[in-house]
């Protein structure tokens, strides 16, 4: 029996509590690495914030007491920053991952506290984003993200052209992206939109309004491009 079937995967499966793959070709010596980065990960989360979050190089949670998780694996990636600190704080499901060089900040200032940020399970944010909670965010279930991910739940007034624009104050819808949407990257989501199950939301799109379960959609602004139900009903996958 190899070390990765009599050990890496059972104790992947024991901390994510679901079946996991590894390709056959990924060499022991890297398996071993990834591990051992992980339970380096696992021991700085415990140091620093007394918390079973694998916490990578550099990574930190401000006001971790309004840091919430369900289990599972929890990572932040190295250099990243999550700022709790709001009305409700950041709940994560199992699971979550937030890739490198990434920010999570609940509040977009001090005077005005913001909602918060409330993440399902098993969703994966790769490296470099920045996802708000002024107006209040929430993801669903089963999400995956590409690099350099923004969502900006909060917008600035604009009205009075003769009052400098930072001193109009800013109107806070929130935003919803429904479970098991595919996001690429460098995409942008505004304030006040509902991304609907299931949707496709294409790279370098920029989301400023609300799309139904199953959308495909993309452009800046993004527009409906063709819906994944029209698959279920001639018995096709999507492209």
């Amino acid at each position: 029996m190899s070390f990765r079937t009599s050990f890496i995967v059972p104790l992947l499966e024991h901390l994510l509590r679901r079946p996991v793959q590894l390709d056959p070709d990924i060499p022991a010596r890297v398996l071993l690495g990834r591990s051992l980065a992980v339970a380096v990960g696992l021991l700085r989360g415990m140091v620093l914030i007394r918390r079973r979050i694998v916490l990578e190089s550099g990574a930190r949670i401000g006001d971790a007491r309004r840091f919430r998780t369900s289990g599972g694996l929890v990572r932040i990636g190295a250099m990243s920053r999550v700022d709790c600190t709001s009305r409700d704080g950041i709940v994560v499901g199992r699971n979550f991952k937030l890739g490198a060089y990434s920010r999570m900040i609940a509040s977009g200032t001090l005077a005005d506290l913001g909602k918060g940020i409330v993440i399902g399970d098993n969703v994966g944010i790769s490296e470099f984003a920045y996802i708000g909670g002024a107006g209040g965010l929430r993801i669903g279930d089963d999400v995956i993200v590409g690099q350099y991910f923004s969502a900006h739940p909060e917008n600035h007034v604009v009205l009075d052209p003769t009052r400098p624009i930072r001193e109009q104050g800013v109107t806070r819808s929130g935003i919803v992206i429904g479970p098991d949407c595919w996001i690429g990257a460098k995409v942008t989501v505004l304030d006040g939109v509902t991304l609907g199950r299931g949707c496709v939301v294409a790279a370098g799109s920029v989301v400023n309004r609300s799309f139904p379960d199953f959308s495909i959609v993309g452009g800046v602004p993004a527009r409906l491009l063709r819906s994944r139900a029209d698959s279920l009903d001639t018995g096709k996958n999507a492209p």
